[in-house]
């Protein structure tokens, strides 16, 4: 079960910077970004150029919480790190879900007033998928660790 846990781990390392450069949404008409595609990095670029201290609570929540709570666990994983800080690090886990709520309520709330055409893209599906994973490691370090 360790070894498993461990390897799902690794295998976010590299799978959240794809997520992050993937396309999460395809847009007609959007005057934040105008862009068709839009991903995490993308999304970022514009939202830095327009506001910035909202840019950086987003890129914590996308990029640092994530990865930082994924390189804990294998860090416990490898007992380079104690499991106390499991509780940390869940606590990280759930920001990263913000970032998911975020991007939905957005794509929501273009679809309800009608502004061009969006739609979903695979991106978006992976990086909740990472997110969840990420989740669900976690959940069974703290329950490995514990039992």
């Amino acid at each position: 079960m360790k070894l498993a846990l461990t390897l799902g781990n690794i295998a976010l390392l590299v799978l959240f910077p794809i997520a992050w450069f993937a396309p999460l949404l395809r847009t007609g008409l959007l005057p934040l970004f105008g862009l068709s595609e839009i991903s995490v990095i993308s999304g970022l670029q514009a939202l830095w150029e327009k506001d910035v201290y909202l840019a950086l609570l987003v890129t914590f929540f996308a990029l640092f919480a994530p990865y930082i709570k994924t390189l804990g666990l294998v860090l416990i994983h490898f007992n380079l790190l104690s499991a106390r800080v499991i509780p940390v690090l869940v606590v990280l886990g759930k920001l990263a879900m913000a970032d998911i709520f975020l991007i939905s309520i957005y794509i929501i709330l273009l679809k309800g007033i009608g502004i061009g055409r969006v739609e979903t893209d695979w991106g978006l599906y992976l990086f909740t998928g990472c997110v969840m994973a990420s989740f669900a490691i976690s959940f069974l370090t703290k329950r490995f660790q514990d039992g």
